[in-house]
């Protein structure tokens, strides 16, 4: 494997903290916009209309980023970062200002699917961008900072759209525009010291749309099944069934393209595989668990959805201190292995913890658990990222970080599905067992007004203020039932966690790659010096 350092340029330490600020600012930007619109949803719809559509305004975000992770990265390893991350916070700015402009549900939804075009680029070329002025063994203590953007966002999400959809909730896109344009100014200023050299290049578009095509048809699938329409409906099944089909065309026209969007020889490479394999274990266990955390804070402790996002700052501190130390101690010890084995272990740990929560579960024990399971985040996350990037040459950096980007979104959503349906299956059969005991034991009119208001449909969980509203009894009832059927979820995501144990324990315990500069070479005026030659 090359080397990478003398491709480097030397950019002072100050320059590289201004060029960082503008790649958060962008990350935080996406990483935001995939949890800020869920709180306010309800109003949105109350004032456009289209409650049939509700669901897509989420999902067509997430289809448009996730689908278009990979290709950011390897036409940036081609025609050079600046233009792509420009077009892709540009991007992302045009949908945010159509967003708020938005008159009715199906505009709202275009334009959320043009805000998750540009966010797929902003996730993974912020850690490519890095990668590219700092050696691996540098990147640590930058790198920490991300993982603190995400904790960041986790809780800001929520908070920032529960307050906007009591003022103006079209303020949820606006706000994203002046600070796209601070982004802007400042990754132009800064990216322009980073040398690009041009190399002949052919874009594989028909890989490209193959990708998008197949994992487009896995998202719909995971994100229609089970609600939409049901798990064996012919819908499903044959998107199941073209989702497979382009898949392979992908991996066939990969094999033979000439400059692949994803190139299969990088999974030769064990660490490679098996971090982002990692990767794809903890985004299911991850994102297909943690998201019901608030709404046991809601449905059970009574907690607005403004509320139940301040009651996650302990995961976010969490997430936050432990990215920042693990990637200062990353670059010092010069190694990375055995932090995504901690990291997998205690996140796995954590989310088992949260089988143990019940009904009268005073708030201090969850937040115990919710510290635990964010430092395994902080731990594991941004470790993994440089696991993969160490693994690749510097030509094929951004391809191989936005495959581990794409392997954990992937994971994610996969991580939703399932465990959504695990949690619908569980709490169906426990509410069947105690909800019309507790409707019976109700005087005749209280029964009826209490029947009328479950429905005859299962009980849905999306809406907290109907079952705290239900009669003592029945709201027990409720409550119970669902917080049996979170133990179900909570167990099966934390055993998948564990299996990123075993996963990262195999990977190869490399050291990170370029050697600590030396004292006199982090000097301010010798890094300037050095900075001088580029520009």
């Amino acid at each position: 494997m090359s080397t990478d350092a003398p491709a480097r340029p030397q950019l002072s330490h100050k320059q590289i903290l201004l060029l960082m600020s503008g790649l958060m600012l962008g990350m935080l930007l996406a990483a935001l916009d995939q949890t800020i619109v869920g709180t306010a949803l309800p109003t949105i719809v109350g004032e456009l209309g289209g409650i049939n559509h509700y669901s897509w305004v989420v999902t067509a975000y997430l289809l448009a980023s996730t689908a278009s992770t990979p290709l950011y990265g390897k036409i940036s390893d081609l025609i050079g970062r600046r233009p792509v991350f420009l077009f892709s916070i540009g991007t992302f700015l045009v949908g945010s200002l159509l967003a708020g402009l938005s008159q009715n549900m199906t505009e709202l939804i275009l334009t959320r699917a043009i805000q998750g075009l540009g966010a797929g680029g902003l996730m993974t070329l912020a850690f490519t961008i890095i990668s590219d002025v700092v050696s691996a063994r540098e990147r640590g203590r930058y790198q920490g900072l991300f993982g603190a953007v995400f904790g960041l966002a986790s809780v800001a999400g929520p908070l920032a759209g529960g307050y906007f959809a009591e003022t103006n909730w079209r303020w949820i896109f606006y706000i994203n525009v002046p600070l796209a344009i601070v982004a802007i100014i400042v990754a132009y200023r800064v990216m322009r010291l980073i040398p690009f050299r041009k190399r002949q290049h052919k874009i594989d578009w028909l890989g490209a749309g193959l990708l998008v095509v197949g994992v487009s048809a896995l998202l719909l699938a995971l994100s229609w099944g089970g609600s939409e329409y049901a798990w064996g409906s012919s819908t499903i099944i044959a998107l199941f069934a073209i989702g497979a089909v382009f898949s392979l065309l992908f991996l066939l026209q990969e094999s033979r393209a000439a400059e692949p969007i994803l190139p299969l020889k990088l999974f030769r490479r064990p660490t490679f595989a098996l971090a982002n394999g990692a990767g794809f274990i903890l985004g299911l266990a991850m994102f297909g668990s943690i998201i019901f955390i608030p709404l046991y804070l809601q449905i059970v402790k009574g907690a607005s959805p403004t509320e139940s996002g301040l009651l996650m700052l302990p995961m976010m501190a969490g997430i936050i201190v432990t990215s920042v130390l693990a990637g200062r101690a990353m670059s010092r010890i010069g190694r990375y292995k055995w932090f995504p084995v901690a990291g997998s272990a205690l996140l796995g740990l954590g989310i088992l913890l949260f089988t143990q929560l019940h009904v009268g579960t005073p708030l201090g024990v969850a937040f115990t658990f919710m510290i635990v399971i964010g430092v395994g985040l902080g731990l594991s996350m941004q470790s993994l990222v440089m696991a993969v990037q160490n693994a690749v040459d510097l030509r094929d950096l951004g391809a191989g970080t936005s495959a581990a980007t794409f392997f954990r979104s992937l994971g994610g959503s996969f991580g939703v599905a399932i465990l959504g349906a695990i949690l619908s299956s569980r709490l169906a059969t426990e509410t069947t067992a105690r909800v019309p005991g507790a409707i019976a034991a109700l005087p005749p009119e209280q029964a009826a007004a209490a029947q009328s208001s479950l429905g005859t449909s299962s009980i849905s969980i999306n809406e907290p203020s109907k079952i705290l509203a239900l009669p003592d009894a029945v709201r027990d009832a409720v409550q119970v039932s669902f917080v049996d059927s979170l133990h179900t979820v909570f167990l099966v995501a934390g055993l998948i966690a564990l299996v990123a144990v075993v996963v990262t324990v195999l990977m190869p315990d490399r050291e990170l790659r370029g050697a600590p500069v030396p004292a006199q070479a982090q000097s301010p005026e010798a890094m300037e010096a050095r900075t001088e030659t580029l520009i």
